[in-house]
């Protein structure tokens, strides 16, 4: 048995090798994608193009993040993390492979996206359930703190990089991603922790889809959980124009690659100044209503961007729309955490994480199919002015969540 000293020290060391890992892994996500939207416009000047890369990721993250949430739970996360890296590790060579073959069609990029997605789908759930086995419970709280502000650093400079690495020229921006897969995954095969229980094949593939479903219906039943979750949806959905960056890096700011990770990293500082904010003052009075508010900012944020044609008033929009989107992010998780059952906890979760987290990728093929329809500046303006009628479409729908004054007022 390992003395308590050395088991305290050894699992400190797991949990820096991990925070490394997280850290060196989105880096190098936030990079590659900054690269391949540049990349895509560049051999395409379409941006229906660049709503396919975001539909060619959906897809697999759709069909496989809640099979890799159950696989989590039944076996070792770890290894389902080195999975997930291993696959995005290929990506990221293979897209360098691309970079090396005269004419390259731009139909070999999507499915090494795919492929991405893939990858994505196996790591991002299996790295919330990696922190639980490398540190005691009571310091679990802290633990996560720290990861979440790795993930808001490394949000923050991963665009940046990968806009730097470009303007070097795409070889030496997806060797840099490449790279910066690599080592996390070499990382994470230094990860210890405690052991976790061997892989659970007992089960069926008919009663794994029942406990899932059991989380669907469970938010279905609670309208303030329904209706904070769906708002979320559907205003990335409308609002999001981060897939279009690249058009307005290139075309209507004149910004070049530094630019479009500039505006890929713009609304991740004001995520992060809002969250060090909240995390002093949390919101506690009127909740309800300062989740619509975030919501209606986020939305006036995405108009103004759609028509500046500066780039420092579009950084400054996209910082407004990052702290507002931080703002419905910090009350919606919150009211999942308080409002369901330890049992159902880890199922409810990866539901919110399917639909939220996957309706960036397709909140993008909506944004390219309909920039390629009516342009991008009328695209973003019209998803704008969507999330303003889906607010108050929402208020009225779900009065519940409009009226409620505490966040902890949702376990009753």
């Amino acid at each position: 048995m390992i003395p308590r000293r050395a088991q305290q020290t050894y699992r400190r060391r797991d949990l820096s090798i991990f925070l490394a890992v997280r850290f060196l892994s989105e880096v190098a996500a936030l990079a590659q994608a900054v690269a391949i939207g540049w990349r895509i416009y560049e051999l395409s000047d379409d941006p229906l193009a660049l709503g396919f890369v975001g539909l060619v990721e959906f897809i697999p993250m759709a069909l496989l993040m809640l099979p890799a949430g159950e696989l989590c739970d039944r076996g070792d996360p770890r290894r389902v993390l080195a999975a997930g890296l291993t696959l995005q590790m290929l990506c990221a060579v293979g897209l360098l492979a691309l970079t090396w073959i005269p004419g390259t069609r731009l139909w070999t990029f999507y499915p090494i996206v795919a492929l991405s997605g893939v990858g994505r789908a196996f790591a991002e759930p299996a790295s919330q359930a990696v922190l639980p086995i490398l540190v005691p419970a009571e310091r679990l709280s802290a633990a996560i703190a720290w990861s979440s502000s790795v993930w808001q650093v490394a949000v923050i400079a991963g665009p940046a990089l990968g806009g730097l690495a470009y303007s070097v020229g795409p070889t030496e921006a997806f060797a840099l991603c490449g790279v910066g897969f690599l080592a996390a995954l070499l990382a994470i095969g230094a990860v210890s922790g405690r052991r976790s229980p061997p892989l659970d094949t007992s089960r069926t593939l008919a009663s794994r889809l029942i406990r899932m479903r059991e989380g669907l219906r469970f938010i279905r039943s609670r309208p303030l959980l329904l209706g904070a979750i769906s708002l979320d949806l559907v205003s990335v959905l409308l609002g999001g124009a981060t897939s279009l960056l690249p058009i307005y890096a290139r075309d209507i700011l004149n910004s070049g690659p530094i630019g479009l990770g500039l505006l890929r990293s713009a609304p991740a500082v004001g995520a992060c100044l809002m969250a060090l904010y909240q995390a002093r003052h949390p919101p506690d009075r009127r909740v309800g209503i300062q989740l619509f508010v975030s919501v209606v900012v986020f939305g006036l944020g995405t108009i103004f961007f759609g028509l500046s044609t500066s780039l420092l008033l579009s950084l400054s929009a996209l910082f407004v729309i990052g702290a507002a989107d931080m703002v419905s992010v910090n009350i919606r998780l919150s009211l999942v955490q308080l409002a369901t059952p330890d049992a159902l906890r880890g199922r409810v979760s990866a539901v919110n994480m399917l639909f939220v987290g996957t309706s960036s990728e397709l909140g993008a093929f909506e944004s390219g199919l309909v920039a390629s329809l009516i342009g991008a500046i009328p695209c973003v303006v019209v998803g704008g002015v969507g999330v303003l009628l889906v607010a108050a479409i929402w208020a009225g729908m779900f009065p519940s969540l409009r009226q409620m004054h505490r966040i902890s007022s949702a376990d009753r």
